[in-house]
């Protein structure tokens, strides 16, 4: 099954929200709106579809509880409207569910939640148990004591991460938008682009970077980039408007679909490749970059020019050509101390201890990015 068909036929969905579909400023939490959404996700429960809730606001929801007449621009007033306005969020969303008959459960998580990989396997234990339970899992960025240095930046990377975690058939990202335009619609004609396939579908198009009414961080650009995610993963993505959320998941063509384009990954190569945080460096010669490029081959030490950061086996390090282009991301096998005595020399020549594999093709990923300084 392909198209608007595979959405309809999910069974189990990824719903992300928006602050602007569920917040107003000056007035905070918008509670018609959030019922008005909850009834849609309740209908999906009552006809055994399962759902796992992404919602903003919870900053938003605390700002009237606190006087506040906007977005707060420092950290710490802005963890303190988290902390009163999640917990209003939620018992919000608890109560309106209840009229369904469904039990709601939260799942607050932090950039460093899933770029640790213990911890993003008890975030996928977690959710698929709440799901066997019968559970709804609402999951939030936990802006309570998230840094600036370990933010998602916006919810709409977090549900197309959670979409993978949580095994999921599809993705609908909500705004206030009813989907991916070609042009600005509110300064002149605008084509709503049905269906993308790839990047290719909207090299012409450019996209928003901010929200219209001021109370969410997100925009067009960060709902694209997270359908790309999850549609490269294998998970088929809708962008569109709250106000279409009810027709999107019954497979009516409205807002952009993002056909899936890639295979499902495996839990760990999904890691690696987008949530994974690179200890450091490995600078590979022309020859082990088209060793690994081309045959995916694993990498040896004889293929590394330099060594950057500090990193424990098994940690994620980047893979870089002499060019500055990053070519995959992996765990490797050598302390960062060990490697510098082992750059450049052929396996046979090595102590035995020494003679595995820096980077086993089984735990390496391809990737295609300048590459970044690593600690």
């Amino acid at each position: 099954m392909s198209g608007r068909g595979v959405i309809a036929s999910a069974q189990r969905v990824v719903v992300k929200v928006g602050s602007s579909s569920l917040t107003t400023m000056p007035g905070g939490l918008d509670v018609d709106r959030l019922r008005a959404l909850v009834d849609v996700l309740g209908a999906l429960r009552a006809a055994g579809r399962q759902v796992v809730l992404v919602s903003s606001g919870a900053i938003a929801a605390g700002l009237a509880p606190l006087s506040l007449t906007g977005r707060p621009r420092d950290l710490a007033t802005a963890q303190a409207a988290a902390s009163v306005g999640q917990l209003r969020l939620v018992q919000t969303y608890a109560d309106a569910f209840a009229d369904h008959g469904v039990t709601v459960g939260q799942v607050l998580l932090t950039a460093d939640d899933l770029t640790r990989r213990s911890h993003y396997r008890n975030a996928q234990q977690t959710i698929e148990r709440l799901l066997a339970l019968g559970v709804l899992p609402i999951v939030n960025e936990n802006d309570t004591v998230a840094t600036e240095e370990i933010r998602f930046g916006d919810n709409d990377r977090l549900a197309a991460l959670v979409a993978h975690v949580a095994v999921a058939d599809a993705l609908l990202l909500l705004s206030d938008v009813d989907g991916v335009y070609d042009g600005d619609p509110r300064t002149g004609p605008a084509q709503l682009v049905e269906t993308v396939h790839g990047p290719d579908d909207l090299a012409a198009v450019t996209l928003g970077s901010a929200s219209r009414n001021g109370v969410g961080t997100g925009g067009m650009a960060t709902k694209v980039e997270a359908a790309f995610i999850a549609s490269a993963a294998g998970v088929p993505v809708v962008v569109t408007s709250t106000a279409q959320a009810a027709a999107a998941l019954r497979g009516e063509q409205v807002g952009t679909l993002f056909a899936a384009t890639g295979r499902r990954p495996s839990a760990r190569q999904f890691w690696l490749r987008y949530a994974s945080r690179p200890r450091g460096r490995l600078v590979l010669d022309d020859g082990a970059v088209r060793a690994v490029r081309e045959r995916h081959a694993s990498l040896l030490a004889a293929g590394i020019s330099a060594v950057t950061g500090e990193f424990l086996a098994d940690d994620p390090v980047e893979l870089v050509g002499l060019d500055g282009v990053v070519v995959a991301r992996g765990l490797v096998a050598y302390d960062a101390r060990e490697l510098p005595a082992l750059l450049g020399r052929k396996t046979a020549d090595l102590d035995p201890e020494h003679r595995r594999e820096v980077v086993h093709r089984d735990e390496m990923v391809l990737v295609g990015r300048r590459a970044r300084s690593a600690g």
